[in-house]
């Protein structure tokens, strides 16, 4: 292993106090020494500045530890606050921790072992759902080359969530990659889908080495207002733009119509009238592709096809046996 390989993990935070901990923690734990530590303190009305700098001063005795804490003067979002911590790292790779989600202690150290063996641009590895008392294991597909990577995202096999992959950090430079301020719905989407894209070797390790927080199963039936609908548009639009202007357009058409099917699947999970109608109008040119995305579960396929057909008490009947009875049970 190459010991000088610094990993930038960039952390924003927002009125993350009361949960700030839980990440902290996790950090000061890690195994590898080599890290930068980028706080984005975006213009945070609570104490979490102050348990960051807390933490600063903590942790200021540690050998080959960067602690770089960003200040924003005003709340400008999540997409804003990735592009801060870009601008500001000088590490070899690029990791990125939600405030209130925790690592695995040796969770850098192992994917940058990977990225040092195989030269890979890009690590993904697997993770964990925690529920207040238990958590769930979320397998991640495997994956080889870049390609297998973008198609199983574009038929919704495979997440593109930040925390799920370690990414060179060359290659956001040299393709100049950033975040679209304001955007901060789809902002970890549209940014994957071009990484994968410029990358030359990626592998997938398949560990689960990252704890998302739900402590709220209630949380599971995601709220998307006409506003977060604006940002992921906008955001998928950066993504078709980017494989027509690039070497992809291949993946324009039905497979990008699956994940615009995919990106608007929480609507559906739900028990509110409203919200399915949502569904019909948001990309209805890809209703149609409903029934086609075999790798999908049968359950999805069905609860789409039922959309599709406006057969919404299927949907409902889905939202009280499965999210409410299941999730609501079961992941307590």
């Amino acid at each position: 292993m190459v010991k000088d390989s610094y990993v930038s993990i960039i952390i924003p935070v927002y009125n993350a106090a009361d949960t700030l901990h839980t990440c902290l923690a996790a950090l000061e734990k890690q195994s590898y020494d080599y890290l930068e530590l980028i706080f984005v303190n975006d213009c945070s009305q609570d104490a979490s500045l102050h348990v960051i700098e807390d933490f600063e001063k903590a942790m200021g005795h540690r050998d080959n530890l960067v602690i770089k804490v960003i200040n924003h003067e005003a709340n400008q979002g999540v997409a804003a606050a990735r592009n801060s911590g870009l601008e500001h790292a000088g590490g070899d790779y690029i990791y990125y921790v939600d405030a209130d989600d925790r690592l695995d202690e040796n969770a850098i150290e192992l994917a940058i072992h990977e990225a040092e063996r195989t030269g890979a641009d890009i690590i993904g590895f697997d993770w964990y759902l925690a529920f207040a008392k238990k958590e769930r294991l979320m397998r991640q597909p495997y994956f080889s080359t870049p390609h297998g990577a973008i198609t199983q995202m574009l038929n919704g096999r495979m997440r593109w969530n930040l925390w799920l992959f370690l990414v060179k950090r060359s290659l956001y430079e040299k393709n100049r990659i950033r975040f679209i301020p304001k955007m901060n719905m789809g902002e970890d989407m549209m940014v994957m889908f071009k990484l994968f894209s410029l990358a030359e070797r990626v592998s997938y390790l398949p560990l689960a080495l990252y704890h998302y927080g739900q402590l709220n199963p209630a949380s599971l039936t995601k709220v998307y207002s006409d506003k977060h609908i604006q940002e992921v548009t906008e955001n998928i639009k950066e993504v078709e733009r980017f494989f027509l202007t690039g070497v992809h357009a291949e993946y324009v058409g039905e497979k990008l119509g699956l994940l615009k099917l995919n990106i608007k699947l929480p609507l559906l999970i739900s028990n509110q009238n409203n919200r399915y109608q949502k569904w019909c109008t948001w990309f209805p040119e890809v209703n149609k592709y409903a029934w086609r995305n075999n790798v999908q579960s049968l359950r999805i396929r069905l609860i789409q096809w039922g959309a599709w057909r406006k057969q919404f008490w299927m949907i409902k009947l889905h939202y009280y046996l499965i999210i409410r009875m299941v999730y609501g049970v079961l992941y307590k």
